[in-house]
């Protein structure tokens, strides 16, 4: 993914060959290309992982799997992930339903203009938890979804 050539490992259909076994990590710095922003993420990912610990974390819920909106929203690792993979429709007041009741605040947004993003959802933008149950949760927040991006949020 991101990468302008193929991997191909060492193995026996390629003559067991390293040349193409190899990442291209200079391309981050070419300002004529979009790999920073790719690298940016990637960095913004890991260090979710140092606060959070999400990838070892053994709490998980999906919470909305809806394949019309196409929106994927789950917990894990005390974070909430929703997924607006809609091509074309954004979402103004989404509603997802969450575990913990209280405020939530984004800590990662895939539109974010760091990421060459279009900024359009503003971090600075607190979530308040309503207590009605909403797709099996006892709480629901309600989200901006711009077409295909995604946002974290942390409970606070």
């Amino acid at each position: 993914f991101g990468h302008p050539e193929w991997l191909d490992f060492p193995r026996e259909g390629n003559g067991s060959s390293f040349h193409y076994a190899r990442r291209q990590f200079n391309l981050v710095h070419d300002e004529n290309l979009r790999y920073k922003y790719l690298y940016r993420f990637d960095r913004a990912m890991v260090h979710l992982e140092r606060q959070h610990h999400w990838l070892s974390a053994h709490d998980q819920w999906v919470t909305l799997k809806h394949n019309d909106d196409k929106v994927l929203a789950f917990e894990r690792g005390g974070l909430v992930w929703i997924f607006n993979f809609h091509p074309t429709n954004s979402y103004t007041d989404y509603r997802v339903g969450v575990a913990w009741a209280g405020k939530y605040n984004v800590a990662l947004c895939t539109d974010d203009a760091e990421f060459l993003g279009h900024s359009r959802i503003d971090a600075s933008v607190d979530h308040f938890s309503t207590p009605m149950e909403w797709n099996a949760r006892p709480n629901y927040i309600q989200v901006y979804l711009p077409a295909r991006t995604a946002v974290v949020l942390k409970h606070d």
